[in-house]
């Protein structure tokens, strides 16, 4: 019975821990609206780390806002925030 108790407790810890990882992800993106034509690069807080994963929800969002998505650039943690800050302007983390 201990066994089994001690099992579920060390899998309750690692969703725990693979839930804040997955917050902590970040996506740098190109979209673009038309008439007029207008371009941006941003970054984006996204629920998964995985490219495909993160480009649908990057697409989603933007779309919301009538911007429609070009390209995810890359998935980064934390760590790639501070050096996108200045590129992304106005649009570092506005989705």
């Amino acid at each position: 019975m201990k066994q089994i108790l001690s099992s579920l407790a060390l899998l309750a810890l690692i969703s725990l821990g693979t839930t804040a990882s997955a917050a902590d992800c970040y996506a740098d993106y190109k979209a673009k609206q038309d008439n007029p034509l207008r371009l941006h690069y941003g970054v984006m807080q996204v629920s998964a780390c995985a490219k495909g994963q993160a480009k649908k929800e990057v697409a989603q969002r933007l779309k919301g806002s009538g911007w429609t998505l070009l390209n995810v650039m890359s998935v980064f943690g934390p760590e790639g925030l501070d050096k996108r800050k200045a590129n992304a302007g106005k649009f570092y983390l506005r989705y």
